[in-house]
């Protein structure tokens, strides 16, 4: 496979969504670390991401949305905490991913057979660009060789991926350098499975 590496023209954001738009996979800028996307409504494409990745297929994936209204239009979950919305208008877009029951529209690749998934609005512009270009959700795990370090710039990925996916859109150096918080938000009160850039101390007065 040839691997393309763009920069974040208005062209490149263009030729990345089409890409994505007919099952490919992109290494993409977010401000925390760079993400392999796919169409998360696509079975077939998410499985890219995993054989790229060599990623075990019993890891569930984070989907990418460009603006909250995309998890009701779309149909995502079959319920949006309150709890949710409150953290949604206090910390999206940026780092922080949230977990919620999902509706039959998100396929067992990206949950990993679970009856959850993990919801995120990044705040880079051109993730968010690029997620509205393709009209749909990304599936966007880090874009690296699973076990290799979380990849900080589009080198960092070309290193890793070249080859194995379909395009590198580079971004820059990313603005954070470690993953998003993860909160489940299916237990009461929330908890957090994966501490990132949103804290406990600065969740605490919305929750």
């Amino acid at each position: 496979m040839k691997t393309l590496l763009l920069k974040n023209t208005e062209e490149d954001i263009k030729t990345a969504a089409e890409l994505l738009k007919n099952g490919g996979v992109v290494g993409i800028p977010t401000e925390t670390v760079y993400g392999l996307a796919a169409d998360a409504l696509n079975p077939e494409a998410v499985k890219k991401i995993f054989k790229a990745k060599g990623r075990p297929g019993d890891n569930p994936l984070i989907v990418h949305i460009c603006d909250f209204s995309d998890i009701e239009r779309l149909n995502l979950v079959t319920k949006i905490p309150d709890t949710a919305k409150k953290l949604a208008d206090a910390f999206w877009p940026g780092p922080l991913t949230m977990i919620m029951k999902k509706s039959d529209v998100i396929p067992n690749e990206v949950s990993a057979g679970l009856d959850t998934v993990a919801i995120r609005f990044p705040s880079h512009k051109t993730a968010q660009a690029i997620i509205r270009e393709s009209g749909t959700v990304l599936a966007a795990p880090s874009a690296n060789i699973s076990g290799s370090p979380s990849p900080t710039t589009a080198q960092h990925v070309a290193e890793d991926l070249t080859g194995r996916v379909d395009m590198i859109v580079d971004g820059g150096a990313v603005e954070i350098g470690v993953e998003s918080t993860i909160l489940d938000m299916t237990v009461e009160p929330p908890m957090i499975l994966r501490p990132g850039a949103i804290t406990a101390d600065m969740m605490e007065p919305v929750v």
